[in-house]
């Protein structure tokens, strides 16, 4: 899934702020960044609802604030060889959105939910022709 989705990710370091985040997230259309300020490791990951959640409670001045002190710090990973149903077991069982990708202690990419529901539909569909095109020539 990785390899059709490709190795780049979205970061921001542990000095950014959180409008430098939104930038980010908005620029790009997604919904996380990952912190790190080495581009190997994740020190954190920084979502829209973690945003979201500030915003109400704090108000504006958020936006102030240093990704740090947002961030979901307890990451959940994945590595490459990771099922699909891995994937959304882990999604699910821990309500995250996106998994950060690591291979050789190092990050490697970022997957997301939508990555995974995409790759899954793309399965089903294969699937599908496949009987259709089996019934057909039966």
């Amino acid at each position: 899934m990785l390899r059709a989705k490709g190795s780049q990710v979205a970061r921001a370091s542990s000095k950014s702020r959180v409008a430098d985040a939104v930038k980010i997230l908005n620029e790009q259309k997604i919904g996380a960044v990952l912190v790190t300020d080495d581009d190997r490791s994740v020190d954190g990951v920084l979502s829209e609802r973690d945003i979201v959640h500030a915003l109400a409670e704090n108000g504006v001045d958020t936006l102030d604030l240093p990704v740090t002190g947002l961030m979901s710090r307890d990451v959940i990973t994945c590595s490459e060889e990771s099922s699909v149903d891995d994937l959304m077991r882990s999604m699910t069982e821990h309500r995250i959105r996106h998994l950060p990708v690591i291979k050789n202690d190092q990050l490697a990419g970022l997957i997301s939910i939508v990555d995974v529901v995409k790759y899954r539909l793309d399965e089903l569909e294969f699937e599908r022709d496949a009987m259709r095109d089996y019934i057909a020539t039966g």
